[in-house]
């Protein structure tokens, strides 16, 4: 695997803390994607996680290439990208409404927890992602893992807003 690769791969090292390195790459999804949001709204952070993903595939084929097994743990950049797509939701609404994003901080607790239930549990989707092998299946499964965590983030908001409040 290159240099850039294995950085990209990793995210810059991050997929050697352990334990669960997974986690750590979806806590460090939660920075990033804040900083795309407050610089330029959810047009930058959909840009930004589409730039991932792409990133992603290129990275994990070079990183799988080399290595004898199909998922790496160090490899978190596919949590990175999930958990981007699990803040949509709240992005979205933050910007078409102007409210500050940190205020919708449940939320975000509620994309991180249902994103990392969803790509440890591998329900339905996620885990046909998963069985496909190479590096759409190292990718797809937490890109369909965080669209399914934006759904039940929506879901959640619906009920809150809508039913409790």
């Amino acid at each position: 695997m290159t240099a850039l690769a294995r950085l990209i791969a990793t995210m810059g090292g991050l997929g050697h803390l352990h334990p669960a390195p997974g986690t750590w790459g979806s806590l460090a999804a939660l920075p990033i994607a804040w900083l795309f949001h407050a610089l330029g709204g959810f047009p930058l952070l959909v840009a930004a996680t589409v730039a991932v993903i792409l990133q992603g595939f290129w990275a994990v084929g070079l990183a799988i290439r080399t290595s004898s097994d199909e998922d790496p743990s160090e490899i978190v950049i596919d949590e990175v990208a999930g958990q981007m797509l699990a803040l949509w939701p709240l992005s979205a609404a933050a910007w078409s409404r102007g409210i500050d994003i940190t205020a919708m901080w449940p939320g975000w607790i509620a994309a991180f927890l249902l994103f990392r239930l969803f790509d440890i549990a591998k329900p339905g989707p996620v885990g046909w992602a998963d069985r496909k092998g190479g590096p759409a299946g190292v990718m797809l499964d937490d890109i369909i893992a965080g669209l399914l965590a934006a759904i039940g983030v929506m879901i959640l908001a619906a009920l809150w807003h809508g039913v409790i409040a």
